[in-house]
């Protein structure tokens, strides 16, 4: 009859045999992309290559291993929405991010990623948005005319009281968007999923990173706006499962009726942790 210490010691062996058969994370990923190949390549624009690929997936799921749990087709279409905007995701670039949702992958843009596909439009000389403490010189006007003068605190005290982003465009014109953090705050309650069901998400990590995006989308509802930009936008926080040589006409089918407490929140990464002040950061389902 075995004694308890070589059941245990059988258990063992058979722990470390299960370990090294595990696939590494990179194995994982190498056999799905492999399977993948012919399609990605069909899907991709002609400055990426299937290497290309490769690497941005590989960051991402270094960053985010939680990415290899979720639905593959999800996550190569999100993949294939960054390599067609040209952005890296789960990077500290900070231009896009790929999230566990449930068990789909979210593509969503990050504030600074879309003010570089802005910018990269041609149309837009400098677009921005900056935060307002209680401390700071400011004003702004709309009307007739629109200005705005913002000159901050040195060492500004508290949270942020507003938020504002600018654009000017390479023909001399300019607008730009102001709004409280009341006004802000509503407008996360009354869009995000996240916010009404508590959800940890980057509402409560990077609140200043959402609220920028949230200024930035918002000026650029009015401004002039390539196909190209137009289509950036709306792709911001979808889930596709499909893959496409044009991503922009896959349909988003993130169903919010299902995921409640199924919701997988993601750290992002040192971007995010620059960005932040005590408390704040990003993820799915948020505007």
């Amino acid at each position: 009859m075995a004694t308890n210490e070589a059941v245990k010691n059988q258990l063992a062996q058979k722990n470390t045999q299960v370990q090294k058969k595990a696939p590494a994370p990179e194995q994982t990923l190498n056999a799905l992309l492999k399977r993948m190949g012919p399609e990605i390549q069909r899907a991709l624009p002609k400055h990426m290559d299937a290497d290309r690929i490769a690497r941005i997936a590989l960051t991402a799921v270094r960053t985010t291993p939680k990415l290899l749990e979720c639905d593959q087709t999800s996550f190569l279409a999100a993949i294939m929405q960054s390599a067609q905007l040209g952005v890296e995701p789960n990077t500290g670039l900070g231009q896009a991010y790929l999230i566990p949702y449930g068990k789909q992958v979210q593509f969503q843009l990050g504030y600074k990623g879309l003010i570089d596909l802005a910018v990269r439009s041609g149309q837009y000389k400098s677009i921005y948005a900056h935060e307002v403490y209680a401390e700071d010189e400011f004003e702004f006007t709309y009307g007739l005319t629109k200005d705005l003068v913002h000159k901050p605190a040195s060492i500004p005290q508290g949270e942020p009281i507003g938020y504002y982003a600018v654009y000017h465009l390479q023909n001399g014109g300019y607008d730009f968007v102001y709004w409280t953090r009341e006004r802000i705050d509503h407008h996360a309650h009354k869009f995000s999923q996240a916010v009404q069901k508590g959800w940890t998400s980057p509402w409560k990590t990077n609140y200043d990173a959402m609220a920028k995006k949230t200024v930035l989308k918002e000026v650029l509802k009015y401004a002039p706006k390539s196909i190209e930009l137009q289509k950036t936008v709306e792709a911001d926080s979808t889930i596709k499962n499909e893959i496409s040589r044009d991503m922009s006409e896959i349909i988003d089918v993130t169903d919010y009726t299902v995921l409640d407490d199924q919701v997988e929140v993601v750290e992002e990464t040192a971007d995010a942790a620059k960005d932040k002040k005590p408390s704040v950061h990003e993820q799915g389902s948020l505007v």
